[in-house]
């Protein structure tokens, strides 16, 4: 059964996360404002869960209508096929938003929801009251100038949630955006890439697990593994095939460096839980210390700004080291994000190209520079 699936992302990253699932091999991928939509079975949806590294997670889309009255939203849920899916003992809460609608109440939106759901599911099931004890389908309702979108989570919690980070540092970036950012980058071909303000690790490792090809969602469940509508076997038989695809032997060196000690303990822990600590290494180390050795790497960083943990004057002070030392030497990039749109005066160069990208809500620029050409 060919099914349409919705792919939520970062504000920034929708280009990204596309060619993603084309590569995966999924049917009539297109990308709009905040999100990526596909066609597939069940076993798509299975290997985006698995597989993907922008996403933020993975939903059945139940169908899409205008609505301006409650009759209508009504009508619209209930013509929907949801015994398909929900089975007579299944969890079906409702949640949602409304931007720009005539219909702007969202719990009235949740309610109507939810009567015109009960009512499909009584009419094909028979029964009168159901007491919704088995697996979960978590419905949401989104309305946007009066176009209503009706989806299932298939993904439970987000997929930024990858495993290796029950503990972070102070203002962690999100590992759907350090993903894109190593991407962006080009992390999975460099032979080392480094951090000095690396904090939690979460751009290390989002690094060396792109370039090892290691899925993130490898070793997490989904809430669709419960489902009985899914075929058994589904997510095994994906986990397997993202599992061959793997390229354990492949040589990358990772170096993280933190004034603070907590966040090297941190970082190599982190690294340990997501299956790269044999790779990565970290040390406390000053900013000011920093220096490019070796023919060629990387550099990622995500430095405290103002909005996050430093005030003004001390970002700007970051920012002015961070030019010191991040030289340009051939066979070296570097890759900087942040919300401070005065970066590139405090840095002391113009970035050879950006990029805006969102933590968040913030909007950020991810600062590129690369390689002098020879």
């Amino acid at each position: 059964m060919t099914m349409t699936f919705c792919c939520p992302c970062l504000f920034g990253i929708e280009g990204i996360l596309a060619d993603e699932l084309r590569r995966m091999g999924v049917d009539n991928v297109r990308a709009e404002t905040g999100r990526v939509l596909f066609d597939g079975d069940f076993a798509a949806m299975a290997r985006v869960n698995i597989r993907s590294r922008y996403a933020e997670r993975v939903q059945l889309v139940m169908g899409r209508f205008r609505a301006t009255t409650f009759d209508a939203l009504f009508e619209g849920v209930k013509a929907l096929p949801w015994e398909r899916f929900i089975g007579v003992k299944d969890r079906f809460p409702v949640k949602g938003w409304s931007l720009n609608s005539a219909l702007h109440s969202v719990p009235d939106c949740q309610s109507i929801v939810k009567k015109a759901v009960v009512e499909r599911l009584r009419a094909r099931f028979g029964v009168s009251w159901f007491e919704e004890s088995g697996a979960l389908f978590q419905i949401q309702v989104t309305i946007m100038k009066d176009e209503v979108t009706l989806l299932v989570d298939t993904s439970g919690q987000g997929l930024h949630k990858r495993g290796y980070r029950a503990n972070a540092g102070e203002a962690p970036i999100k590992e759907t955006l350090a993903a894109a950012i190593a991407d962006v980058m080009r992390a999975r071909f460099a032979e080392q890439v480094c951090d000095p303000c690396c904090g939690s690790g979460t751009l290390l490792i989002e690094a060396a697990l792109a370039a090892r090809r290691i899925s993130p969602g490898i070793g997490r469940r989904f809430a669709a593994m419960t489902w009985d509508c899914v075929p058994r076997g589904t997510f095994e038989a994906e986990r397997e095939a993202a599992l061959a695809l793997e390229l354990p032997e492949r040589e990358i060196t990772l170096w993280g460096g933190d004034i603070d000690p907590d966040c090297v303990r941190l970082t190599e822990e982190n690294a340990g839980k997501a299956g790269v600590g044999d790779c990565l290494f970290a040390d406390r180390a000053d900013l000011k210390d920093f220096v490019p050795r070796g023919d060629s790497g990387l550099v990622l960083c995500n430095p405290p700004y103002g909005e996050r943990l430093l005030d003004r004057s001390e970002a700007q002070a970051l920012y002015r080291t961070m030019g010191q030392v991040f030289v340009p030497k051939a066979g070296w990039n570097y890759g900087i994000i942040t919300a401070d749109e005065t970066f590139e005066e405090a840095f002391g160069r113009p970035a050879d190209k950006r990029r805006k990208l969102y933590n968040g809500m913030l909007k950020c620029q991810l600062y590129m520079y690369f390689s002098p050409k020879k």
